[in-house]
């Protein structure tokens, strides 16, 4: 990692979290449309599941990776394609890493939606309720990507 990459690492509580809406999700009830996402490890070739809120915009979705360079974005770099699924229903989708400088209004309406929830694993200085152009400046440090 470098000077504009951050990690929070999940604690017992979010690991127990995460659990039961995967396993919601999983059960085809999404909360806020979660999906989940599963990825192939980088190192390992084994599959990695994890919930995730992807974000409609214009046509697009999104997924912002607030917590930072977590193992899925790690693996989605170097793989390009993941699944998200929803009950049975799942689709192989490719994932492009959106330029640092397109993530500040992306970050903004990711916050504005669900910042309540992840507003604490953001990097140290950004508010859940900054403006855009203070989330530019923080937006190094937030992987953003765009589902096709």
């Amino acid at each position: 990692m470098n000077d504009t990459t951050h990690y929070v690492p999940p604690n017992r509580m979010d690991r127990a979290f995460n659990r039961a809406v995967g396993w919601l999700t999983g059960k085809g009830v999404s909360l806020a449309g979660t999906r989940v996402l599963t990825v192939t490890g980088r190192t390992s070739g084994k599959p990695y599941s994890i919930p995730v809120n992807p974000l409609p915009i214009d046509g697009r979705e999104y997924l912002v990776a607030v917590r930072g360079e977590t193992d899925w974005v790690r693996n989605v770099r170097a793989s390009g394609t993941a699944t998200l699924s929803l009950g049975r229903r799942a689709e192989t989708v490719a994932l492009t890493e959106v330029p640092v400088d397109r993530r500040a209004p992306i970050l903004a309406a990711y916050l504005k939606k669900w910042g309540w929830e992840v507003g604490r694993f953001l990097a140290d200085g950004i508010d859940p309720r900054a403006d855009e152009a203070e989330l530019a400046r923080h937006a190094g440090k937030i992987p953003v990507f765009e589902i096709g």
